[in-house]
This record gives C-alpha cells, sequence and structure tokens, in this order.
C-alpha cells in the first residue's frame, strides 16, 4: 500500500490547526514534566520504602519513556506525518485507560503517585480529546 504524503504547509498553517498543535505541545511538555518531577520526588524520598517501592521506580521510569515518545509523536503530527498522528491518537488514548486501571486498584501504588498519575491522565484526556477532534481527523484523513 503506497505511503500517503504528510499534510500540505498551508493546512498545517491554518490557525485553529496551529492552535490545537501548541495546546497539544504544551499538555505533553507539562506530562514530561510531571514525569521528571515524580522521579526527583521517588529519587528523594528512596529511603522511605513506604512511599517508594519497586513499582515506583519501575513505572516513574516507563511513564517518562512514555511521555518523551508522545512528545515526539506531537511533534511528528505537527510536521504532518500522518503516522505520528495515527500513533498519537492511539497512545494518547491508551495511556489514559491504563493510568484508570492503575489507580483503581488498590495498594498498588503509594498516594502520592497515584495522585501524579491522576495529574498524567487529566493531561493525558486533554491530548486525545484535540487530537481526536473533527478538526484534526479531517486534516490527517484527506
Amino acid at each position: 500500500m503506497p505511503k500517503k504524503p504528510p499534510v500540505p504547509e498551508d493546512e498545517l498553517g491554518h490557525p485553529r490547526v496551529r492552535t490545537a498543535f501548541l495546546r497539544m505541545k504544551v499538555l505533553v511538555s507539562c506530562y514530561v514534566g510531571v514525569s521528571v518531577l515524580a522521579l526527583v520526588v521517588a529519587y528523594l524520598w528512596r529511603d522511605r520504602p513506604d512511599l517508594v517501592t519497586d513499582l515506583v521506580w519501575v513505572r516513574g521510569e516507563g511513564v517518562l519513556v512514555a511521555s518523551v515518545v508522545l512528545l515526539l509523536f506531537v511533534l511528528g503530527t505537527a510536521r504532518g506525518r500522518r503516522g505520528a498522528y495515527l500513533r498519537l491518537r492511539i497512545a494518547s488514548a491508551a495511556m489514559v485507560v491504563a493510568i484508570a486501571v492503575l489507580i483503581s486498584l488498590p495498594g498498588v501504588l503509594p498516594v502520592w503517585m497515584r495522585v501524579e498519575q491522576g495529574l498524567c491522565g487529566l493531561v493525558l484526556i486533554g491530548v486525545a480529546v484535540i487530537a481526536n477532534g473533527s478538526r484534526m481527523r479531517s486534516l490527517f484523513t484527506r
């Protein structure tokens, strides 16, 4: 199947499209920042096994990597890459579901990290809503 060309620059430059990209970039940058902050907090509390478990480290590192990958998807989407847009839509929605499941399981994560994950989930809901909006879908499905 032939690869579709990137979205033309003139369509990417529409004010509402640029605003959507800016909002997603800000939201995902916040996601990266919160992820980094979570690892800093985990490091500072590293001698408190009630607050920092092995799962906190694994989850914290995984979320940081995922946030950077999501940022790359947003940047690729802003350049008109259809594959990046599809990955952004799927990843943002899947991450929201994964976070919802994880924070709903009692005793899996300490309260502070459940709150942090909840904040990440809220940010990702914003990204998913923008990425799946009719304007963005029509732009990338033409």
